[in-house]
């Protein structure tokens, strides 16, 4: 995820357990438990700024359509995470939603607060022979900084 995902990356107490054996766990959950897992792993700043952990994460097919309209690809993503600089205040993430579309899609919906640049995010998972993956990321920007 990118300079959009960043900011929404830093996420609060959450998603930093520092425990390394959620990758495997999310990989192979139910559909909407897994998903949400794996999200907030990779809002996890240990995560993803571990190449091996944020890569078991993200689908091989893996797109995100970042809050400044640009494209990114899993390769640029995972290189990006691995030199991520740390931040000092969490992200804030509220209103998380996930629904099954279909056996092996799940969509999730949230809002994230980074120093006060918010952001709607949306994100498709896909079951994998190896688990849960994320397939696709979105981030819209909203609230004082988009009028």
């Amino acid at each position: 995820m990118t300079e959009e995902t960043q900011n929404a990356a830093h996420t609060g107490s959450a998603a930093s357990t520092g425990d390394t054996r959620g990758t495997e766990r999310a990989a192979g959950g139910s559909g909407p438990d897994a998903a949400v897992e794996g999200e907030l792993l990779l809002l996890d700043p240990a995560v993803r700024r571990d190449p091996e952990r944020a890569a078991a994460l993200l689908h091989p097919d893996f797109h995100e359509f970042g809050a400044s309209g640009r494209v990114w690809d899993r390769a640029t993503v995972l290189a990006l995470l691995a030199g991520e600089p740390e931040q000092a205040d969490p992200v804030k993430v509220s209103g998380m939603r996930a629904v099954q579309l279909a056996p092996d899609v799940v969509h999730l919906t949230y809002d994230t607060d980074a120093d006060g640049r918010r952001a709607h995010r949306s994100s498709l998972w896909r079951r994998t022979g190896t688990g849960w993956r994320l397939y696709f990321h979105q981030g819209t920007l909203f609230g004082t900084e988009t009028s």
